[in-house]
C-alpha cells in the first residue's frame, strides 16, 4: 500500500481497532489475573511472545540475530520492560482498569521529559510543554481524586505510574542505544526474551503462582501473547508505514478513554466526573505532545504489548 500524507477513513478505522484492542488488553489482564498470579502471568506472556515474534521475523525473512554489540542494550531494555509489566500487571490486580489505564497512558509525559534531556532533536516546544502540563495534571488528578468507595488502592495507582515510567524508559533506550539500528521488531524481541526469565524467577516473591486457573485463563494468556503483543505490534507498524507517524501516535489518546468505558462495561467500575476530567486532560496532553511542526523522520515507539 502506498504512503499517504493524511489519514483516510480506512486508516482511522484501523487505528480505532488497534486502540480498542489495547484498551481491551487491560480488561483481559485484570481478568486473567484471577487465574494466574500477575507477575507469573506477565512472565509466561513474554515467554510465549518470544515464539510468536520470532515466527513473525522468520516469516518476514529476517530471523532474530542476537549480536554481541546489542547484548548490553538488549539486556537493559528487557530489564526495564520486565519492571514495566511487573508494575502494570500488579496495578491491574490492585486498582480499577479505568484508573490504571489513565495513569499508565501518561507515558508521553515522562518520555517527553526524558527525551528533552537525553535525545537530540526532542526539545520541548511551547505546544508540547502545554501538552505535558495538561497530561501531568490529568495523571495527578486521577491519583488524588480518591473517595471511600473508589475501586482499588493508592498502591495500585502508584504501580500504574511505575509502569508508565518503565514504558518511557524502554522508549528512550530504543532511541538512544545501538538497538535503534536493529529496528522495532528486534527491539521487541529483546524485550520479551530478556523479560521472560526475570519475571518468571521473580514471580514466587509475589505469592502462589496459580490462583483459580481455568482453561479460559490459558486462552487469555495465549491471546495476549499472540494477538496483543505480536498482532498489535504488526498492525501498528503497518499503520506507521502508510500514514503520518505523528497522526498515528496521537491516536493513542483513545486508549485510556476506551479503557474507562470498558472498565464500566465489564467490571461495573465507577465513572466519576473526576476520572472523566483526568482522562480528558491526559488525552489532550497526548495529542499536543505528539504534535510536530515538521514531519517525523522516526516512528514513535509502538504500544505493542501494552
Amino acid at each position: 500500500m502506498e504512503r499517504k500524507d493524511r489519514l483516510d477513513a480506512f486508516g482511522a478505522t484501523a487505528l480505532f481497532g488497534v486502540m480498542l484492542l489495547l484498551a481491551f488488553n487491560q480488561i483481559l489482564v485484570k481478568w486473567v489475573n484471577t487465574g494466574l498470579q500477575p507477575v507469573f502471568f506477565a512472565g509466561l506472556r513474554s515467554a510465549l511472545a518470544v515464539v510468536f515474534v520470532a515466527l513473525w521475523l522468520i516469516w518476514r525473512g529476517r530471523p532474530p540475530r542476537l549480536t554481541r554489540s546489542d547484548l548490553a542494550p538488549g539486556i537493559l531494555i528487557g530489564t526495564i520492560f520486565a519492571l514495566e509489566f511487573l508494575c502494570l500487571f500488579l496495578a491491574l490486580d490492585l486498582t480499577a482498569v479505568s484508573r490504571a489505564s489513565v495513569i499508565f497512558y501518561s507515558m508521553p509525559v515522562w518520555f517527553a521529559l526524558m527525551a528533552h534531556v537525553l535525545l537530540p532533536g526532542e526539545r520541548l516546544t511551547l505546544v508540547r510543554s502545554a501538552g505535558l502540563a495538561l497530561a501531568f495534571a490529568g495523571t495527578a488528578w486521577a491519583i488524588l481524586s480518591r473517595s471511600p468507595d473508589t475501586e482499588g488502592s493508592l498502591v495500585g495507582d502508584l504501580l500504574a505510574l511505575g509502569g508508565a515510567l518503565g514504558w518511557a524508559g524502554t522508549a528512550v533506550v530504543a532511541r538512544a542505544s545501538r538497538l535503534r539500528a536493529a529496528g522495532p521488531e528486534m527491539q521487541l524481541f529483546w524485550m520479551v526474551l530478556v523479560s521472560a526469565p526475570i519475571l518468571i524467577l521473580a514471580a514466587p516473591l509475589f505469592g502462589p503462582l496459580l490462583r483459580d486457573v481455568t482453561p479460559l485463563h490459558i486462552v487469555g494468556l495465549i491471546f495476549q501473547s499472540s494477538i496483543v503483543v505480536a498482532g498489535g505490534f504488526i498492525g501498528w507498524l503497518w499503520l506507521l508505514s502508510v500514514y503520518p507517524a505523528s497522526t498515528v501516535a496521537s491516536f493513542s489518546f483513545l486508549t485510556p478513554i476506551l479503557a474507562v468505558f470498558l472498565g464500566w462495561l465489564f467490571f461495573d467500575e465507577s465513572v466519576t466526573p473526576a476520572l472523566l476530567g483526568a482522562s480528558a486532560l491526559v488525552a489532550v496532553g497526548i495529542v499536543l505532545i505528539n504534535r510536530r511542526v515538521q514531519p517525523v523522520k522516526e516512528s514513535p515507539v509502538p504500544p505493542q504489548a501494552r
